[in-house]
């Protein structure tokens, strides 16, 4: 029986987590951490976008399916999302790939690791699934596209993004009629179909996926007695539909969560180095593309419990400062200078030291003298006294690793290898 539309649809939705994947294009980023576990914006984590939204949106459920070198992703989950409580229907499940199904049989692709967890899904009793990525950066209300789910009676509604055609061509692409039916679904086509009445743009998928919880069951379940299947919802469950059944696509800017101050509709695959980099500088803006500071669609996190940031020093070039930047809690900025650059929490930047569009993750210590311009650096790294990246490009790129755009990435393990 459908549910009564005076109650939000998201109460009778629980949001599933896809964030097992590694994400190599972040090279080293990930060498330790699972792509939706690299730290973003000062604070927060890139799963905690995903997750936001869950929350901000209504769902009271929640699960999150793990795999790559998972732990620094759960022990986060943890801290940060431990407040969801059961006698108010709330539960948040955190889901390793625990070999449930087959004693041998991990996660074999993004439909197999909801398949493996169907009996927890279906103990819930929910009426709709909402399936989600967790490596994207956006803010987004799922309500609204529960009911675009209902209204139009899809069996499957998938998120898409609206962009240039021939960028479309690394996403799946979305073949819709004029009532945004799907018609085709192409996977990374070399010449991507475009959107009727504006040929030039195509629908990208975002990989977010709503389902009736009941059909999605009986599918993944028809999807795992096929041994020809790669257990995937891009290549396997949303093309079966489309042939068979009924999906329809779901424009993100119908749904997209904006301040009054982001003028453009807000989504960012941060997968590259560069990107990464891209992504967390243009917070420094005056008045960036993706307002964190929205109190209406707070970003939630594991909030630690740390003193403020702190800036001494004073002397003509030996002055705490920073312009254009973010600094967070527990950072010392003593005698160093801060110019478009992110800190995340506890980073000590010491004196005689400058940076400039450095993305700076937690306990970071910078020694003196040193001047860094266009580089992340890796948790954790102690940067030795006068080290200067960012001014020789063939240097730089023998000691670290060296974007296409210039951008450097530095770990601890480079920074050993060094003969200073």
């Amino acid at each position: 029986m459908e549910q009564k539309r005076n109650q939000p649809l998201a109460r009778d939705a629980m949001a599933y987590v896809l964030a097992g994947g590694r994400g190599s294009r972040l090279k080293e980023l990930t060498d330790r951490r699972a792509k939706p576990a690299v730290y973003f914006g000062g604070k927060a984590r890139i799963i905690d976008f995903a997750l936001s939204n869950a929350l901000n949106s209504g769902i009271r459920r929640i699960g999150v399916a793990t795999q790559y070198k998972a732990h620094s992703l759960i022990r986060h989950l943890q801290r940060g999302w431990n407040f969801f409580r059961p006698e108010r229907n709330e539960s948040f499940d955190i889901l390793p790939a625990s070999q449930r199904v087959s004693e041998t049989q991990w996660y074999e692709g993004t439909a197999d690791a909801v398949y493996q967890n169907i009996d927890i899904i279906e103990d819930y009793g929910v009426e709709y699934m909402v399936i989600l990525a967790g490596d994207h950066v956006y803010k987004m209300d799922y309500e609204l596209m529960l009911q675009q789910h209902v209204d139009s009676g899809a069996q499957v509604t998938i998120g898409c993004l609206e962009v240039p055609r021939m960028e479309a061509v690394g996403f799946g692409v979305m073949h819709v009629n004029d009532k945004d039916e799907i018609i085709d679904f192409v996977e990374k086509p070399s010449d991507p179909p475009g959107i009727p009445g504006n040929p030039e743009m195509a629908l990208a998928s975002m990989g977010i996926y709503v389902f009736h919880t009941r059909f999605l069951m009986d599918l993944l379940r028809r999807d795992a007695d096929d041994p020809n299947s790669s257990r995937d919802f891009g290549k396997d469950i949303i093309p079966y539909i489309v042939e068979n059944g009924k999906a329809v696509a779901h424009r993100f800017t119908a749904s997209c969560v904006r301040s009054d101050f982001e003028r453009e509709a807000y989504w960012r695959d941060v997968g590259t180095v560069d990107a990464y980099w891209q992504a967390n500088i243009d917070l420094t803006d005056i008045t960036p593309e993706l307002d964190i500071y929205d109190s209406t669609w707070p970003i939630w996190t594991f909030a630690e419990i740390k003193p403020p940031a702190k800036f001494v020093h004073d002397d003509e070039d030996r002055r705490g400062s920073a312009i254009s930047s973010l600094v967070s809690g527990d950072c010392i900025i003593s005698g160093s200078s801060l110019h478009r650059s992110l800190l995340f929490t506890g980073v000590r930047a010491n004196s005689y030291s400058r940076l400039e569009g450095a993305v700076v993750l937690p306990d970071v210590k910078i020694g003196r003298h040193a001047q860094l311009r266009n580089v992340v650096i890796d948790r954790g790294v102690i940067i030795p006294e006068g080290l200067v990246v960012g001014e020789d490009p063939e240097l730089d790129g023998r000691r670290f690793r060296r974007s296409e755009n210039g951008i450097c990435l530095i770990t601890q393990a480079m920074i050993d290898k060094l003969d200073l």
